[in-house]
């Protein structure tokens, strides 16, 4: 029964019971609105809401939003709630989110436990609050709060939801503050809808426009839910939620939306594989070798998760910059209230480094993050397993060499896995699990393990230059460059793909890492490169004149006294000169040609990634793509864009810039095989 009811004397007791969020779907509705009728002719005084497990409920089941709206609708449900006689009381632990904060909107008193979360996300998944969020929230805390929590999505805490208003009480146990409510006060409680929002200036709009405009950039829902919150201010509440209801009905069959929600279930569905039934090792005691900017954003990782952490490192001077390292992400936490002075301790606590590596000995998983040459990394992972016992699990973080390689020097390959962080380390979502060819199930099972202690999304991937993400940056990159030679200028192709949702382009972004390190990489493929292709030189150049981004103060930009970034003429004039050099034609581009030519090609790339089984899935590359390189949310990562595009016309398309630069442009097996059969990449099977 996924909604419990139960009458003790005047009280009656319903448990929101679908688990294990309580999500809101057809059965829950229908189960809060016979419990309506139920209170009503039992002739209760209150009625006393909670959820069972651990939420008061998640909301709405977005498996439903691809499908017709099916009765009772939760509009009106909520309005037989705050319109009934029997006065009902939310009793919030957990989660009261979307649907469930609605809930607790239309209820006549709210109490909430002090670590509870309220909040209306819905904006998140590319829609508005569907059942009263807009127009009772407003009336409840202003007009002001309203605009800082839907618009945005961002939830708050129990205690702060009794600070602003959102709830009337906060107490240790709900239901029982419930039950010791005083029957006059609580008969004197008015309904939400019977509150009025009260103005505000039409700046405050505005204002909320921007900040929309800039953290949500492409995004339709938060202007939309903008506009409805400004409508409660004049409208009634029953237009008010007929105005709402619509926008809700008309953005979840948007393809945002439907993007949203695929990078919603990806997201969920990231979990170990069913095949993987091997026991991890045990995570107590973690190595991290190396403690620059990804080892200290690694350790500090483990330190968030409550492990004890020993970084190695090559002598005294790099174990005094390591701790060092480590400790400026431990002061930039404080200062930012992420953690409390006790936190502050307990993480110092937990940290040793050492240029000992005997002191690591009890560790059972060692995480190499040294500096990306296989000649390091194999002298890394022979030290280690000198001191390690046989049972410890190995791991590289490697961005782009052969694992297998590096497994080439262990007594036992089968001990190591890749675990290939993203920087910062200690934010990043992301954590690209790659599997050697000898690597054991344990190693892997460690791996997934590890992310789920870290709460990192994982990926499975295979072994390839560059894995998954680096494999499509780096054909991004190139292609990008193929553009500069070509005709066009940096700033020009940055600006086209931030205008379609990326947060920077690929020049600033290059900027912001270094080109010293793209420069190691492109030295490193020397060897193997193939001759007959296109090779642009631009990018050496630049290194070769000590542009090397930020750090120096300027690379395909200049930040002059280290402030933002100011369009450097010399470029272009450098760009140009190499296209002299390269005899190369040069010509104008669109920003819709500049995004169809890098979104082909990444799109050919992640196609025959997934034609290698260096990716499992579709859905695996659009989580890399969204959560490791800042493909926007929205188009719901790459191969879910693609899937708007169509194989047959990106095949079309790659066969025309074939004409040109035949051996870059190659259609993948999968989008030839998807064009001639009319299949969706994620349908398509191996």
């Amino acid at each position: 029964m996924a909604v419990s009811r139960v009458r003790d004397g005047i009280y009656g007791y319903v448990t929101l019971d679908n688990p294990p969020v309580n999500v809101i779907g057809r059965a829950v509705r229908q189960g809060l609105l016979e419990a309506v009728d139920w209170a009503e002719a039992e002739g209760l005084e209150r009625v006393i809401l909670s959820g069972a497990g651990r939420a008061f409920a998640a909301g709405a089941d977005a498996r439903e939003f691809d499908l017709p709206p099916e009765p009772p609708h939760l509009p009106e449900v909520l309005d037989r709630i705050e319109r009934s006689p029997v006065a009902w009381i939310a009793a919030i632990h957990g989660p009261a989110l979307g649907g469930g904060a609605e809930i607790a909107l239309a209820c006549r008193y709210r109490i909430a436990r002090p670590d509870a979360t309220l909040g209306l996300p819905e904006v998140t998944l590319g829609v508005v609050p569907g059942a009263g969020g807009t127009q009772r929230l407003p009336r409840l805390v202003g007009i002001e709060t309203a605009l800082k929590m839907i618009p945005t999505g961002k939830p708050v805490s129990g205690m702060a939801a009794k600070e602003i208003g959102l709830v009337d009480a906060v107490d240790d146990d709900p239901v029982a503050c419930a039950e010791m409510l005083n029957s006059e006060w609580l008969g004197m409680a008015v309904p939400v809808g019977e509150l009025n929002s009260g103005d505000a200036e039409e700046a405050l709009f505005d204002a909320a426009r921007q900040v929309a405009r800039t953290r949500m950039r492409g995004q339709q829902a938060p202007l939309r839910a903008i506009d409805l919150v400004a409508l409660s201010r004049s409208a009634p509440l029953a237009a008010g939620l007929k105005a709402e209801r619509a926008v809700f009905l008309e953005l979840r069959q948007s393809d945002q939306a439907r993007a949203l929600r695929h990078v919603f279930f990806a997201e969920r569905g990231a979990r170990v594989p069913g095949w993987l039934n091997a026991d991890p090792a045990p995570l107590d005691h973690v190595a991290v070798v190396g403690g620059g900017t990804m080892g200290a954003g690694i350790a500090y990782a483990l330190l968030n998760a409550g492990l004890k952490v020993t970084l190695l490192e090559t002598d005294a001077d790099a174990v005094a910059r390591a701790r060092a390292n480590v400790e400026k992400i431990v002061e930039a936490s404080l200062g930012r209230g992420l953690i409390d002075a006790a936190g502050a301790q307990t993480r110092r606590a937990g940290f040793a480094a050492s240029a000992d590596y005997a002191e690591a000995a009890g560790a059972d998983l060692a995480i190499e993050a040294a500096f990306e040459s296989m000649e390091v990394k194999q002298k890394v992972f022979t030290r280690l397993q000198s001191v390690l016992r046989p049972g410890a699990v190995l791991a590289s973080n490697t961005s782009y060499l052969d694992l297998d390689r590096i497994a080439e020097v262990l007594d036992d390959p089968a001990r190591l896995v890749g675990l290939h962080f993203f920087a910062p380390a200690h934010v990043m979502k992301l954590l690209e699990i790659v599997r050697g060819a000898a690597s054991s199930d344990r190693a892997l099972a460690t791996g997934f393990a590890l992310a789920k202690a870290l709460r990192k999304i994982p990926v499975l991937a295979g072994v390839c230059d560059g894995f998954i993400g680096n494999r499509v940056l780096a054909r991004y990159r190139d292609e990008a460059d193929a553009l500069l030679m070509e005709g066009t200028t940096p700033w020009e192709i940055d600006e086209a793909m931030v205008e379609f949702g990326y947060a920077m382009g690929p020049y600033e972004a290059q900027d912001l890492s270094g080109l010293d390190i793209a420069h190691a990489n492109r030295r490193r493929k020397d060897a193997t490169r193939d001759p007959a292709r296109r090779y642009i030189p631009i990018a050496d150049r630049m290194v070769a004149e000590g542009r090397l981004g930020r750090k120096t103060a300027v690379g395909w930009y200049r930040y002059p006294g280290g402030g933002g970034k100011v369009v450097d003429p010399l470029i272009e004039d450098l760009i140009r000169e190499e296209a002299y050099f390269a005899k190369a034609p040069r010509r104008e581009f669109t920003a819709d040609e500049i995004r169809h030519r890098l979104l082909l090609a990444m799109i050919n790339e992640a196609a025959e990634i997934l034609a290698e089984v260096i990716a499992e899935s579709t859905a695996d590359i659009d989580l890399v793509t969204v959560h490791g390189y800042g493909f926007p949310r929205w188009r719901g990562g790459l191969m879910q864009y693609a899937d708007t595009l169509g194989a047959k016309a990106i095949r079309a398309g790659i066969e025309d810039l074939a004409k040109a630069a035949p051996l870059e442009w190659r259609p993948s097996r999968v989008i030839e095989d998807c064009a001639e059969k009319g299949l969706r990449f994620a349908d398509w099977r191996r």
